[in-house]
């Protein structure tokens, strides 16, 4: 009886594991179903019940990584995918190590982001791919302010409309109650806002006629004269909605006209919309003559590009162009804007960053871009940063980002972007005659009123450096003792950047070109006791002497010698012109015209120091008074 009882317990175990393994399949299913219609909160919610249940397979987490990794919650998608990975790695679909890549790096963990992205190149083969772990960003240059109107939900895709900004918002109190099911939140409607003097967006309201709706509209762009915009919505138009093979609602882009004072009439859907792919985010070029957007229509390179038509008429435009591989990867490019000098900015996913999408721009060439540059932080973070615009007049734009922090939140914010452009002023203070450094230089930066802005001074090298704005006009003046002020006026160029400006002194000449008693400086030579021969060190300054007569052939000199206080007066006087006698005779001997110099002996009446008679005075001391000076004549 034992083991019969045992058997009629295992197979009611059985029965009900069946029947609880079916059930769970069914909710599954259904769970797949809101997945396929995008909408990932319904699903994420089966999911996670049927998870709790103890039920498992690759597909569902899959699944339920993507409805995280499609609403930006990367923390919960890394989580998901690496559950994936480790119980399912043979079922693993190669994307899924790019996603898990891409979601670990915005959590900066870079170290299982490129082991995920380097297993995702092993298992894809797209080498191309590593980009998005290997690229360096670079720096661009602005501060970011959260300007007052974001709400407690998403905020986004700002445009530029005359004076003011029009933005979506999926904040409560629009055109439409429903929730939408891919992100959990209000369908977006689009607002317009005033800007202040600070540029931070004030009283916003609903942007009026009949372009918001029950679903999404997003990303407006305006031609300049104010009366077209061109918008994103869901295929809905004239109060039905439409729908693909898939029964799914895509994005289209859409036409309005200004119809009086903020009233949106005539909505027109553009001819190269389809009912099974999107197209969305439109940008004009600065001509208004090409219209950009972005799409995942056939034909792209990854699961969306951005593309373009030429703008031929009324209602007229030309077949869809690729921007091409210079511009798209094999993910996600997204919201471009094409600023007055013709630069595009757009977000993608697919190239170096710091996690999920970033800001990169690129020049614009007649078919496609040059070199995309990534705007690197503060304008990216490791969270999803997109929706760029600005005015490169006023240096002045927006972004969207849903960056964590004091100045952020997990649904997207509008922040605005305020342009630093600065440039370095440096430069070298230098001897202009021998081009060594002038240590102590003092280096003063004006504006174009000529008022101080900063005073350096230099060291043992010479270097100076100042920071300065772009596009404006500066003076620079170096001066030191003895050294001829130096200035000279700069101009800033419009970009941000280093200028160096050598600044050189030159010497201030004490002596008057024609003054060669203050040029040369004739030193005296000395006697022994008693003697007037000339002695050898007295020759090394005669020489000198003698190559200043040959320089200056106008050069006169008169010879006076003396004696010390030793011995009578009267011997002293003749002492003294013996002296005045050699020394002349010497010069006359090496060439110098007798005419030139002249030659007197003054004995012990004009003593360098007090060793007068009387006085004990040392050898060096009267030797000083035994000597012949050189006066210049002329």
């Amino acid at each position: 009886m034992k083991i019969k009882y045992t058997s009629i317990y295992i197979t009611l175990f059985v029965t009900l594991f069946s029947i609880s393994s079916f059930s769970q399949e069914g909710k599954v299913k259904k769970g797949d179903k809101d997945f396929d219609r995008f909408e990932y909160i319904d699903a994420r919610e089966i999911y996670l019940k049927v998870v709790e249940n103890g039920y498992q397979s690759a597909q569902l987490y899959e699944n339920l990584g993507d409805t995280y990794y499609w609403n930006s919650d990367y923390a919960n998608a890394a989580k998901w995918y690496s559950k994936l990975i480790s119980e399912f790695s043979n079922e693993t679909q190669p994307i899924y190590y790019y996603r898990a890549a891409q979601s670990f790096k915005s959590l900066n963990d870079f170290e299982k982001s490129e082991k995920f992205m380097n297993t995702y190149v092993e298992k894809s083969g797209d080498s191309g791919m590593l980009n998005a772990i290997n690229t360096e960003t670079t720096s661009y240059d602005v501060t970011l302010k959260k300007v007052t109107i974001n709400s407690a939900y998403s905020d986004f895709g700002p445009s530029f409309y005359k004076d003011k900004v029009v933005f979506a918002s999926s904040k409560p109190g629009g055109e439409s109650e429903k929730i939408h099911k891919w992100m959990g939140q209000p369908f977006t409607d689009l607002y317009i806002a005033n800007v202040d003097e600070k540029s931070n967006l004030t009283n916003a309201s609903p942007l009026g006629g009949e372009v918001n709706t029950k679903y999404h509209e997003t990303s407006p762009a305006f031609t300049k004269d104010g009366k077209t915009m061109y918008f994103t919505r869901n295929n809905f138009i004239d109060g039905k909605k439409g729908t693909g093979e898939k029964k799914t609602i895509r994005l289209k882009i859409y036409k309005a006209t200004l119809s009086g004072e903020n009233n949106w009439t005539n909505i027109k859907e553009l001819p190269f919309n389809n009912d099974d792919y999107s197209t969305a985010h439109p940008a004009l070029s600065p001509d208004e003559k090409r219209l950009y957007f972005s799409s995942e229509m056939p034909g792209s390179i990854g699961m969306s590009d951005l593309w373009f038509v030429d703008i031929l008429g009324e209602d007229s435009y030309s077949q869809p162009k690729n921007l091409g591989a210079s511009v798209n990867t094999e993910a996600r490019e997204t919201f471009p804007f094409i600023s007055e000098s013709n630069v595009l900015y757009f977000a993608s996913d697919g190239r170096g960053g710091l996690g999920g999408y970033d800001l990169f721009k690129a020049n614009l060439t007649e078919d496609g871009a040059d070199e995309v540059v990534n705007l690197g932080e503060p304008a990216n973070s490791n969270k999803d940063d997109f929706g760029f615009i600005i005015n490169e007049e006023k240096k002045i734009g927006y972004l969207s980002s849903n960056r964590d922090g004091e100045e952020g939140s997990i649904n997207d914010d509008i922040y605005t972007v305020f342009e630093e452009c600065t440039i370095s002023i440096s430069g070298k203070v230098y001897d202009v005659d021998n081009g060594q450094p002038i240590s102590g230089a003092l280096v003063t930066l004006f504006d174009e009123n000529n008022s101080v802005i900063e005073t350096y001074k230099v060291n043992d090298d010479g270097l100076f450096s100042f920071v300065a704005d772009c596009e404006k006009q500066y003076n620079l003046r170096a001066e030191k003792d003895k050294y001829e002020t130096y200035e000279q006026m700069v101009i800033t160029p419009k970009k941000s950047g280093t200028l160096f400006i050598p600044m050189p002194l030159k010497l201030i000449d004490p002596c008057p070109d024609d003054d060669l008693g203050c040029r040369l400086v004739l030193q005296p030579i000395y006697f022994d006791f008693d003697k007037s021969n000339i002695r050898p060190d007295a020759e090394i300054e005669l020489a000198k002497i003698l190559a200043a007569m040959i320089e200056y052939p106008e050069l006169k000199i008169h010879i006076e010698s003396h004696t010390d206080s030793r011995g009578s007066k009267q011997y002293n006087i003749s002492l003294s012109k013996r002296r005045a006698k050699s020394t002349l005779d010497w010069l006359v001997s090496k060439g110098v015209s007798r005419n030139r110099l002249t030659a007197e002996g003054y004995g012990e009446s004009q003593l360098q120091n007090n060793c007068k008679d009387g006085v004990e005075c040392t050898e060096e001391e009267h030797q000083l008074n035994r000597r012949s000076m050189f006066i210049i004549k002329n």
